[in-house]
């Protein structure tokens, strides 16, 4: 009873501090959240294995039993390999749970207009790639109902994989303009005014002369992915940015839809 009652007094005797208990905290954190990951799951079985190994190396130890002691310090030393191989998935799942967290979510939460850049960047990188022809036109603060009307209506969530769709060859919305307003594309096939500007190049096709033509009569963006020369451009206050990477579509989208917003606000 002596013994128990000194190591009750040496405890309260510790000096433990905020950064201790928020050490001891997060730890618990950390374990709590690995262990709702695997639970009912074939991992549970698994770490009740590596738990009995490894407490039977130190009975081993402790009881001086030296070839069992040295053959499971070797089994031990593999041992994380062991585990990122078999609980690949667990340790996903374990990552995904800590990313859906409601502070995570808080911190990495993109904008909407940022959504619509990476949406729309990523269906003109497979565009380009697959050489099909595109006309994307984001509305800004001059509304494009009157050119939504001529199109086939769809008010579908803006997804990279419908806008993709949206453009394979020989689909009746194909050949026209797909129009974006907020994080919804409001209508495909859509017939826009051409730009009659004699200095356009003779290399630019009907989609050019619409993108420029809807960039000049509105502050609409729009983006044509050339079916011919699998190139990307841009079209903003009458000006046509032509020859663009994928990342310099991402920094021009930025500049336009995002960074121009802030601006104005």
């Amino acid at each position: 009873m002596s013994t128990v009652l000194a190591a009750l007094r040496q405890l309260i005797q510790l000096n433990v501090g905020v950064r201790d208990v928020v050490d001891i905290l997060v730890v618990t954190a950390v374990f709590y959240v690995a262990l709702v990951a695997v639970r009912g799951t074939r991992a549970v079985s698994m770490l009740w294995g590596i738990v009995v190994l490894t407490g039977t190396y130190a009975l081993a130890v402790a009881l001086d039993l030296i070839t069992l002691a040295t053959v499971l310090r070797e089994v031990l030393f593999y041992l994380p390999f062991v585990i990122i191989v078999l609980f690949q998935h667990e340790i996903r799942r374990i990552l995904a749970t800590v990313g859906r967290t409601r502070l995570i979510r808080w911190f990495s939460s993109l904008s909407p207009r940022q959504v619509l850049i990476n949406e729309i960047v990523l269906a003109c990188d497979t565009l380009v790639a697959r050489r099909h022809g595109a006309l994307i036109v984001v509305e800004r603060g001059e509304g494009l109902r009157t050119y939504a009307d001529t199109g086939i209506p769809l008010d579908a969530q803006l997804s990279y994989d419908l806008l993709v769709n949206i453009f394979v060859p020989g689909t009746p919305l194909h050949d026209g303009a797909a129009i974006i307003q907020g994080n919804r594309i409001v209508a495909a096939g859509c017939f826009l005014p051409l730009s009659t500007r004699a200095d356009l190049s003779t290399e630019y096709g009907s989609r050019h002369r619409a993108a420029l033509g809807i960039a000049e009569e509105t502050d609409a963006v729009a983006v044509v992915v050339s079916e011919e020369r699998g190139a990307v451009a841009v079209a903003e206050n009458g000006q046509l940015h032509t020859n663009l990477d994928i990342q310099a579509l991402r920094y021009l989208l930025m500049e336009l839809l995002l960074l121009g917003e802030r601006r104005a606000a």
